[in-house]
């Protein structure tokens, strides 16, 4: 039985005003909270608007660990996340759940940037700190977007835009970042969004096209394959470098998209190469967290024609780190079915050494940060000179990157390195010009082999 108006008429309207006010999993307040606070504190400044600063954080790589250890720990760490954040915020600031695993500040006292900065260190330090699940440890960072009153809005959706925004950028520039709210910033995420909606229609419209650096064994230069290089150029935005635009797609979630079609682009290419050359081509660290990757890459090349064991996917130490063991699973998959995999850029993360030990590859891509050394700098030749070791014992083939000059490929040669790929033996061009390319070199070399 209910009463009108009232439907636990045993809960008093004050303890039903606190139930609509709170999150019943932290006990924090919410985003209602979060509202009138803000509009009661801008209210009181309105005639003489002293500044007064709102924040949002984000918990950084949460959903992993939500995923690995199940919602049970997941709700674990977000209320330890709440108690954290209570005890370490300056007295007259409040804490709320904002969303998810995101949650909003106030703070009354602090008035200008290099003070939200200071707060916003401060925070980032006390969540880095491990949390306790009982039978393991798990870390964790955060990211944070601030907005000060009445710089960046005078009324509580402005203001709290202004501070998603900041967050934005915070988000892209990587885990642990700190972004005051500025007009400055609002441009460049402008910018970012006009340039989104461009590219979502380049691809829309095929118009990403893919250009092809050839790989050659650096014994006698015969090329023996092509890593496939994304461009773009705009009618009204001109040449997009792909280090602004691919970022760009795998932050706002259409990388799948994006690689789908240079793929499907680079695999109808490489059916009119000779059948001994393979196409080299990068996943991304977001397709790498993602378990159909191994589906739409084979459902891809079965579409064009082009047998898997052609292909070569170049992924990242950073990218495997990401997310280990999605990781490992794709790379399994796609290695079952004939695909060869090449850990790119080596030497430049934190763990080389572990990965090639956790994970099989069947290449390695020594950086170009050591191969433009290498004639000059004793410590980087060592460095090349080691690797090409390690590769020789592990039965891995190696590809020097970014050679530019004759003295560094016949160091490399000198080295004992199979493989190189720079400037010195052709910059990336596009598909015709490849095919030219191959006119002029491969049958010259073939021409060789066979007499």
């Amino acid at each position: 039985m209910t009463f009108a108006g009232n439907p636990w008429p045993q809960v008093s309207q004050h303890e039903l005003k606190v139930m609509a006010y709170s999150d019943p999993l932290t006990g924090l307040g919410n985003r209602y909270r979060l509202r009138d606070k803000v509009k009661l504190l801008a209210a009181e400044r309105a005639a003489d608007p002293a500044p007064f600063t709102i924040c949002i954080a984000n918990l950084d790589g949460f959903k992993p660990i939500n995923d690995l250890f199940g919602a049970e720990a997941g709700d674990e760490i977000l209320c330890q996340v709440a108690h954290r954040l209570k005890a370490c915020i300056p007295d007259g600031a409040t804490v709320t759940r904002h969303d998810g695993d995101e949650f909003a500040f106030i703070f009354p006292l602090v008035f200008e940037r290099m003070g939200a900065e200071r707060i916003g260190q401060m925070m980032k330090d006390v969540l880095s700190a491990p949390y306790d699940l009982g039978d393991r440890n798990v870390r964790l960072s955060a990211s944070f977007g601030f907005a000060i009153y009445p710089f960046a809005g005078e009324d509580f959706e402005e203001l709290l835009k202004s501070a998603e925004t900041a967050l934005y950028r915070s988000k892209r520039r990587g885990r642990g970042q700190i972004t005051v709210y500025s007009r400055e910033i609002a441009q460049e995420m402008k910018r970012a969004t006009q340039l989104e909606q461009a590219l979502r229609n380049a691809i829309i419209n095929d118009a990403v096209d893919v250009h092809f650096q050839p790989i050659v064994r650096l014994s006698d230069g015969a090329p023996v394959g092509f890593e496939a290089l994304a461009r773009w150029n705009d009618p009204d935005l001109g040449f997009v470098s792909p280090a602004v635009f691919v970022p760009l797609a795998e932050e706002r979630g259409f990388i799948d998209a994006l690689s789908e079609t240079l793929l499907r682009k680079a695999a109808e290419a490489a059916l009119s190469w000779p059948r001994e050359l393979f196409l080299s081509f990068n996943l991304s660290s977001a397709q790498l967290m993602d378990p159909t990757t191994t589906e739409t890459t084979l459902a891809t090349l079965a579409r064009v024609g082009l047998d898997p064991h052609r292909l070569e996917l170049e992924i990242t130490e950073t990218a495997v780190m990401t997310s280990a063991d999605t990781a490992a699973r794709i790379i399994t998959q796609l290695r079952k079915a004939g695909v060869r995999i090449s850990l790119d850029d080596f030497g430049t993360g934190q763990s080389s050494l572990g990965r090639l030990r956790d994970f099989t590859f069947d290449k390695v891509k020594i950086d170009q940060a050591f191969i433009s050394r290498i004639t000059s700098d004793r410590p980087s030749e060592h460095i090349v000179r080691a690797i090409i070791t390690m590769c020789q014992g592990l039965d891995l083939d190696v590809v020097a990157e970014g050679i530019e000059e004759k003295a560094d490929a016949d160091k490399l040669k000198e080295l004992g390195c199979g493989m190189g790929q720079g400037y010195y033996y052709g910059k990336p061009v596009d598909g015709n010009a490849t095919l030219r390319y191959l006119q002029e070199h491969y049958r010259d070399f073939l021409m060789i082999e066979r007499g």
